[in-house]
């Protein structure tokens, strides 16, 4: 490199990098917006007393008296009821139909009456089917006469929707499968007659 002058002013080394940008007005007032607000906040802290750095002090109770408590009203300190707790995790899982249906189920008798819970009972509840048994066959036919009827009284008792169809049968045949040796392929003591 020469010792020689150089002519003209003399930057420094260039980089590359372009100057940056004149700000805005827009950028002006976003800065003024935020030095405002800064200023706000340690007026407000100067008022209460507070240094920058200085933690906050807790606040103590007069020997004496007594904590001070909620009172009556719930708040959020106070601890979640169980039947709260219960209706949130049914309604989180997807459970609520279910457990519903349940309850029919087990309130049958009292749900569709003695007489009729003395000859059909709940078998299952599967996609919004209802299956009930029926003793006889007579019972059976009335059942499906009087689903509609059923169906309405069940919609009062755990909302409507939750069961769509009441699915009757009727009373099951004898089973012929008897002894521990079996072939696969009789049809029991009816294959001997014809």
């Amino acid at each position: 490199m020469s010792d020689e002058p150089v002519d003209g002013p003399v930057d420094g080394p260039s980089d590359g990098a372009a100057d940056p940008p004149e700000p805005t007005d827009e950028d002006t007032r976003i800065a003024d917006a935020a030095a405002s607000a800064l200023a706000r906040a340690r007026a407000g802290a100067a008022e209460k007393g507070l240094r920058p750095g200085m933690k906050p002090k807790k606040r103590r109770r007069p020997i004496g008296h007594a904590p001070v408590l909620s009172g009556s009203a719930r708040d959020g300190r106070d601890p979640a009821l169980l039947g709260d707790q219960l209706d949130r995790l049914l309604l989180d899982r997807g459970w609520k139909v279910d457990v519903a249906v349940g309850s029919v189920m087990g309130r049958w008798p009292e749900i569709v009456g003695p007489d009729i819970a003395g000859h059909v009972e709940p078998m299952t509840f599967v996609d919004g089917v209802l299956t009930v048994r029926a003793d006889s066959t007579a019972w059976a036919t009335q059942m499906r006469l009087l689903a509609s009827s059923l169906l309405s009284r069940i919609d009062e008792e755990i909302g409507a929707g939750a069961v769509s169809e009441l699915k009757v049968l009727g009373p099951s045949a004898p089973s012929w499968n008897r002894g521990l040796r079996r072939s696969p392929d009789s049809r029991g003591p009816r294959d001997t007659y014809g």
